[in-house]
């Protein structure tokens, strides 16, 4: 980028933004291009975006702001990548649009005694985007196929508080080093003991403490029953 057009961007960014002007509509090549693409696997992982898009470390252009776009369910990947190729492909866009981000966590589902972690999306068909809003830059996200809109009062995205991106950030990380247990325990019912050494004793839970992921489970050990504390990955339901 020449020094001319560098100050002109750092003269726009000082500008108070204005509202965003009524989209364009969209010709109707654009729904049948995006009906090309595929939604991701079912199960796959939605990965967030590579390097500091965890919303980490200070945005290269102070003047940005974090926003959620609205997405068609099961496109949240693909429109993410739209946009990406569209900064590439677009100098003037890479100091307007800075990281995307697609909020998952790590759930843990334990399925014939053995754990199995997968991502899921905690907020579906939502794709966080860091941006200096102008109405050009509006109008390229607003444009991209699978995109419905942003989240915001009337034409006027709303964006994020630093507060608001704190929590997605510290949720997606605390996530990852501990992924949510997926199945669900209720008072009375059987479980089968996996882990430890009660190993394959059955019994049935008393307490439930969802934030430790922890039971209290009943078990009758030399003709008395008693409480064992486990863990949510130690026991399995008992299917009849």
């Amino acid at each position: 980028m020449s020094e001319e057009q560098i100050k002109n961007e750092e003269a726009t960014g000082e500008q108070a933004v204005s509202e965003p002007q009524a989209p364009i509509e969209e010709s109707a090549a654009a729904p049948t291009e995006a009906s090309a693409e595929q939604s991701p696997t079912e199960g796959e992982p939605t990965a967030a975006a590579t390097g500091a898009a965890d919303g980490s470390g200070p945005p290269t252009n102070p003047n940005m702001k974090w926003y959620i776009i609205h997405a068609y369910s099961g496109f949240e990947r693909k429109v993410k990548e739209s946009i990406e190729a569209r900064v590439r492909a677009d100098e003037r866009l890479s100091g307007k649009i800075g990281r995307l981000l697609i909020p998952t966590e790590s759930v843990t589902e334990v399925r014939n005694g053995k754990k199995y972690t997968s991502e899921r999306m905690f907020y579906p068909g939502y794709v966080l985007v860091e941006m200096d809003m102008d109405d050009n830059v509006w109008h390229v996200v607003k444009s991209t196929p699978r995109v419905t809109g942003f989240v915001g009062t009337g034409q006027q995205p709303t964006p994020l508080s630093e507060d608001e991106v704190q929590q997605i950030v510290y949720r997606v990380a605390d996530s990852k080093e501990k992924p949510k247990l997926k199945v669900k325990f209720g008072k009375n019912e059987s479980v089968r003991i996996t882990e430890g050494p009660f190993a394959s004793f059955t019994g049935q839970v008393d307490e439930v403490n969802e934030d430790r992921e922890t039971l209290k489970v009943m078990v009758t050990i030399f003709g008395r029953s008693t409480p064992v504390e486990l863990e949510f990955g130690q026991v399995e339901k008992v299917t009849t």
